[in-house]
């Protein structure tokens, strides 16, 4: 079987009432991207049936597939996603945030780019979240050019990840939770991969389901982890 181009993983927790509906919106976004797709929902440790709910969508929705971990975790949930998916592109998605028009601007980039960013930050984007989280923004990016010098403008949402990379860095990311994606990012970037950032138009379609303030000080360890441990690793 051809591997397909885009391999959309999508971490879930707790998600069974919101899922059905975003996957059919997913699907009908998929439909208009000129390219051969696979969903892989990796469940992380929710208690309300969510794997229930995505083995009922797959009635509607043939070979979507399912990834069921026992531990709450967003990153390990992204990285066992990466790992087994099988397209040129692993994608990053969540489900209250995706998009088929950053597919298309992926598939333009050709072979230029290694990983695709979409970016809250980059010329062109309409960021309409809170001040509070623009702020937040803002300071984590101040804080990734301040501990590693890097580049990027934003690390976190949407990205597209070319398979060769997701082979090379991903199984050497330590970190998990909300930082899984951040190191896998510096990596590429200390590694020389090629990084391309888009810009998109964020909207929230609910509120948050974490607390920005309750995440700082994690954040701010595991970002001091990152820093530490590359730097015994020389990188």
């Amino acid at each position: 079987m051809t591997p397909p181009v885009f391999s959309i993983v999508i971490p879930c927790h707790n998600e069974a009432a919101y899922l059905p509906d975003a996957l059919d919106a997913l699907y009908d976004a998929l439909d208009r991207v000129p390219a051969e797709t696979e969903v892989i929902i990796a469940e992380n440790g929710s208690t309300d049936g969510t794997a229930d709910a995505v083995r009922a969508a797959a009635q509607r929705h043939p070979g979507l597939g399912l990834i069921e971990l026992p531990d709450p975790d967003y990153g390990a949930a992204m990285r066992e996603g990466f790992l087994q998916s099988r397209g040129e592109w692993a994608v990053n998605f969540d489900i209250d945030y995706f998009s088929g028009a950053f597919l298309l601007n992926v598939l333009e980039s050709g072979d230029d780019s290694d990983l695709v960013l979409a970016s809250k930050r980059a010329v062109g984007s309409r960021d309409k979240r809170s001040r509070f989280r623009r702020l937040a923004t803002l300071v984590f990016n101040l804080l990734l050019r301040t501990l590693f010098g890097s580049q990027v403008s934003d690390t976190h949402g949407m990205k597209a990840i070319r398979r060769r990379v997701v082979d090379d860095i991903a199984p050497r990311v330590a970190s998990t939770q909300d930082l899984f994606d951040t190191e896998l990012v510096i990596r590429a970037e200390r590694a020389g991969y090629r990084i391309a950032e888009v810009p998109v138009t964020v909207e929230e379609l609910r509120s948050s389901k974490s607390n920005l303030l309750r995440r700082v000080p994690r954040t701010l360890r595991g970002l001091w982890r990152i820093r530490r441990l590359l730097r015994r690793e020389g990188r």
